[in-house]
């Protein structure tokens, strides 16, 4: 009797012991974000508890340009970023192979808008070509203005007889446009639906990259994407299946359900009224590309070596990880 006693004790000092255990922490995983309407996904999958039911605590990194971002991958100082502009991307892999793979891409173009150009309130311009004579910003970073030149040259202008570019931080971009030291650029949403709704700018053109440098007003121009460092790749194979996992069902949300838009007001200032109408650009999960959709990436990688933006040519197949 008295052992059937002890044992019993010791088995439920034992269960009190299990229950007292502490839950296995969730692995971290630091995500670089830059402040465009493209990183949607991310806070989707926050609120929506995508990423801690993968058993992932997610770090949420600001990051103001995307070379900020890409040095912060090749530092380790963030595992992954919710929309990198992919010419960075390819530039960093031209340079040091591996260094980080996409494995969901946003498609740009009129319909699914992200980069545009925009002119001041009560400008005459009606297309790229009416800008003779401006004074324009850029998005930041070198693929961005990169870019920008490389659309206003196709549309038939020149650089520094035409118009005047400057890159500056997404932030400002408002208030330059307003207090009239520029008039107009090329910027992302939700900047652009802000300057509208606030009567201090509008929308001249959109879906320039497709429209300009594609050739084709309706191919989708993957010009960023949700990337994840080689490192994370290698060294947490299984961290980065689940964050995919996560990401792919964020993904799903933001393209298919309208109420996800409402994270724009929560998480990236964006007036809540305004919310349900700035436009988003298409994700499409890198395993779910078609062959003319990578066709398209690839021609857009090359688009970069020529504007010098990319270092060298860079397989487009070697950018992407479908996990």
């Amino acid at each position: 009797m008295m052992r059937r006693t002890i044992l019993s004790v010791g088995c439920a000092a034992l269960l009190g012991l299990a229950l007292a255990a502490p839950a296995q922490a969730a692995d971290v995983v630091k995500v670089g974000v830059f402040p465009s309407s493209s990183a949607l996904p991310y806070f989707v999958g926050i609120q929506r508890g995508f990423f801690k039911e993968a058993g992932i605590e997610v770090e949420t990194v600001p990051l103001a340009t995307h070379p900020l971002i890409v040095q912060s991958m090749v530092t380790g100082a963030i595992d992954a970023a919710t929309n990198l502009v992919t010419l960075e991307g390819a530039n960093i892999n031209a340079r040091r192979p591996g260094t980080l793979r996409y494995i969901s891409l946003g498609g740009q173009n009129a319909e699914y808008i992200t980069e545009q150009f925009v002119v001041k309130e009560g400008s005459p311009a009606k297309t790229l070509k009416d800008l003779k004579g401006a004074k324009l910003f850029s998005a930041p970073g070198p693929a961005n203005i990169g870019a920008a030149r490389a659309v206003l040259k196709a549309a038939g202008l020149e650089e520094g007889k035409d118009f005047t570019i400057q890159e500056q931080q997404m932030g400002v971009q408002l208030g330059a446009l307003k207090a009239g030291t520029f008039d107009g650029g090329y910027t992302l949403e939700p900047v652009a639906s802000t300057m509208i709704a606030q009567g201090v700018g509008k929308r001249l053109e959109a879906g320039v990259i497709a429209t300009y440098l594609l050739g084709n007003p309706k191919a989708l121009a993957f010009a960023a994407g949700g990337a994840l460092s080689g490192t994370l790749l290698k060294d947490r194979p299984d961290v980065a299946k689940r964050y995919a996992a996560a990401w792919a069902k964020a993904v799903k949300a933001a393209n298919e359900d309208r109420s996800a838009r409402d994270l724009l007001a929560k998480d990236m200032n964006v007036p809540p009224d305004l919310a349900p109408t700035v436009p988003l650009a298409r994700y499409v999960m890198v395993k779910d590309l078609t062959p003319e959709q990578m066709a398209d990436f690839q021609k857009f990688l090359d688009i970069g070596v020529e504007l010098g933006v990319v270092s060298a040519k860079v397989d487009a197949k070697a950018m992407v990880d479908p996990l």
